[in-house]
């Protein structure tokens, strides 16, 4: 019988690298997962639980470029922006990053990406792992609009955990700490003005620095991880612990274009004003008219350690459909199992007991909890 051999992942041009591979290579890599065509680092040999205590308690170095950016430019792109997205736009200001989601003209969700302005004529959707630059350039040609859409070779790199502030201000300077959150600045690097945001997947703090000459990457790298060693800087990925007790929702797990973003606790993303125009707003007037028929909560439930759920694991009441978990895993901190699900209307409360039917064929005892359970 033939020796198995671990599978490898063979990247070409479809599945691209990033300017922050070799380096991440050459500190072990073990799993590489595929986003927006692009390499993610998805762990270094460590298990998920030793990940988390690290991010929480010091600061981890994160190759993210597989979050594209799909820059929209000209006379008519603020206009064209908000016409995608429910979240009124119009006040937005020049350096503000702005959470909202994408819908299509049934209110379905296209995408959830962090919006830029980098001008009143410029911004960028930093966007999760959906096909935006399509959907764009597509509406672009159908409305008329005076835009040019594109992908720039930009490659963000981030810096998450309670000490990012101390190896960001080794690196850029201490003007780096007066970054807002949710706000972005330039700061220079080597003669270069470098796009840092307070922003990242995490809850622990940190920013994201979108790189813009890829020439500059392994230096880049090799600054940060320098000035890491003195807080126990170790390379790092999305922790998903971590996000599911932040409750940090993710495009393709938690939802996909067959939900709406009422469903996905987006409310506070989604405009009352009679007054905005954007694409699906008479669909989710109806949504919002007849109610929601389920939403995502978190859900906690006991038994031995579950593995990450490779598929969605049923929720049920009473011999009743209550819903399904999309996202799941052992939390060392609260000593239980957690979980994101979409919970069917009536079985929704926090509170609610449930019964969670996991792979392994065992029937375990939830209850329904606050998205955020951090």
């Amino acid at each position: 019988m033939l020796k198995p051999v671990p599978a490898k992942l063979a990247v070409s041009r479809r599945q691209r690298s990033t300017p922050y591979t070799p380096r991440v290579e050459a500190l072990g890599v073990s799993d590489y997962s595929i986003v927006n065509h692009t390499v993610l680092p998805k762990g270094f040999g460590r298990s998920v639980e030793e990940d988390y205590w690290h991010l929480r308690e010091h600061v981890q170095l994160w190759d993210v470029s597989c979050q594209r950016q799909v820059q929209i430019q000209g006379v008519d792109a603020a206009k064209f922006v908000q016409l995608m997205t429910p979240r009124d736009l119009r006040k937005a200001s020049i350096g503000q990053c702005l959470y909202a989601p994408i819908i299509d003209e049934n209110a379905g969700m296209i995408n959830d990406p962090v919006i830029l302005k980098l001008g009143e004529d410029r911004f960028w959707l930093s966007i999760a792992d959906s096909d935006v630059l399509l959907w764009a350039k597509g509406l672009a040609l159908g409305y008329g609009f005076d835009v040019s859409i594109n992908e720039p070779e930009v490659s963000p790199l981030a810096v998450q955990g309670p000490k990012a502030d101390d190896v960001m201000a080794k690196v850029f300077g201490e003007a780096v700490r007066d970054i807002k959150f949710f706000k972005f600045a330039y700061h220079d690097f080597q003669g270069h003005p470098m796009l840092i945001a307070r922003s990242g997947y995490s809850k622990q703090g940190g920013f994201e620095i979108y790189l813009d000459d890829s020439s500059l990457g392994l230096t880049l790298w090799d600054s940060i991880w320098d000035a890491g060693q003195a807080f126990n800087i170790r390379p790092g990925c999305p922790n998903l612990i971590e996000r599911i007790e932040g409750g940090l929702l993710s495009y393709g797990n938690e939802f996909t274009r067959e939900n709406n973003p009422l469903e996905c606790a987006m409310d506070d993303y989604v405009s009352t004003d009679p007054t905005l125009n954007y694409i699906g707003k008479a669909a989710i007037e109806k949504i919002r008219e007849e109610g929601i028929a389920r939403v995502i909560r978190g859900v906690q439930f006991d038994g031995n350690k579950t593995p990450p759920c490779a598929s969605t694991w049923m929720l049920s009441t009473g011999g009743r459909i209550a819903g399904y978990i999309s996202s799941a895993i052992w939390s060392p901190r609260f000593e239980t199992n957690v979980a994101i699900g979409m919970l069917e209307r009536g079985f929704w409360d926090v509170g609610q007991r449930v019964s969670v039917a996991c792979a392994d064929g065992s029937e375990r005892n939830g209850v329904v909890t606050a998205l955020q359970q951090a």
